[in-house]
């Protein structure tokens, strides 16, 4: 069942970037506190699945002190844990070494790093490659993240093109992505989005938890708010058949969403992702306890 919890340790972050699943921004509001942590933490002991305890956001390392205070928790209670960064604060290799040494004395697991145009641009030389190096220097597992916009992606050689376009990259098309990378690529018939080709939402194998209390499946998609009811009775009652997003989208994918609420959402689409998207955004006045939070719609 579930292997770990992703804090989503604030929602501010010093880029605004286009493909951002959750809005993210310099001013986004919403950030943990230590007490929060600590909580969150306790009721993880409590599920005996649970390995892994990621701080990600936004940008943890804005809020660096309450960062090496949350991985200090987790790692006191056995678990393992990485950290995603998008490498601002790596202004020189020597700078890097110096905010990355408390993480390895707490021996973190993974250092997850984002390193590719949508956040440094086409330049050889940025802070992500700079605190790869620093990482690699001394001793922390560390791995780059590469994303790159959606694109038509040309055939392979040899083959002929068949069907409809294929979508290449790796970005989804989800919170803010929508809005800025939809328009202009090819699009499909609603009724062909049959599934949710990402998300494992009968088992999920992790969450993503925000200052808010929302325990997220997929981004804004929430099976409760453990600031209402402890983490551990969420999880262990959660029930795919029993929530009203996943149930149609475990049944049938977005199309089902459409079909079951009679949404009249008549264009096409560029993927699952995206009607998928769309149709949770009709309904988010419908279903505002397990559609949360609106920050992840670009609403707050």
């Amino acid at each position: 069942m579930l292997k770990g919890v992703h804090f989503l340790l604030t929602y501010m972050c010093n880029f605004e970037c286009d493909h951002c699943f959750v809005y993210s921004g310099p001013t986004s509001p919403g950030t943990f506190t230590k007490r929060q942590i600590e909580n969150v933490i306790d009721e993880l002991a409590e599920i005996e699945t649970a390995e892994w305890v990621y701080f990600e956001g936004g940008e943890p390392f804005l809020f660096y002190p309450l960062m090496i205070e949350g991985i200090r928790i987790a790692r006191s209670n056995g678990f393992k844990v990485g950290v995603v960064t998008n490498a601002y604060f790596a202004t020189t290799a020597e700078d890097a070494e110096i905010w990355l040494r408390p993480l390895v004395e707490l021996e973190i697991s993974d250092l997850s790093i984002s390193d590719d145009p949508l956040h440094h641009g086409e330049g050889k030389e940025n802070p992500a490659r700079l605190l790869i190096a620093a990482a690699k220097k001394i001793g922390m597992p560390a791995s780059s993240i590469s994303i790159e916009k959606p694109a038509v992606a040309a055939p392979k050689a040899g083959i002929q093109e068949k069907g409809e376009p294929v979508i290449g990259g790796d970005t989804m098309l989800r919170g803010r992505a929508v809005e800025k990378f939809a328009e202009g690529l090819p699009t499909r018939k609603p009724e062909e989005l049959k599934e949710c080709p990402y998300e494992d939402l009968v088992y999920p194998k992790r969450v993503h938890i925000d200052s808010y209390g929302n325990v997220q499946i997929c981004q804004g998609i929430s099976m409760g708010n453990c600031w209402e009811t402890t983490l551990s009775a969420l999880v262990q009652g959660y029930d795919a058949q029993k929530h009203p997003i996943c149930e149609p989208l475990v049944r049938g994918g977005p199309i089902r969403l459409l079909e079951e609420y009679r949404l009249d959402l008549k264009d096409r689409y560029v993927d699952e992702c995206h009607l998928c998207y769309a149709a949770r955004v009709a309904l988010l006045d419908k279903f505002p306890e397990y559609l949360a939070p609106r920050q992840v719609y670009g609403l707050e």
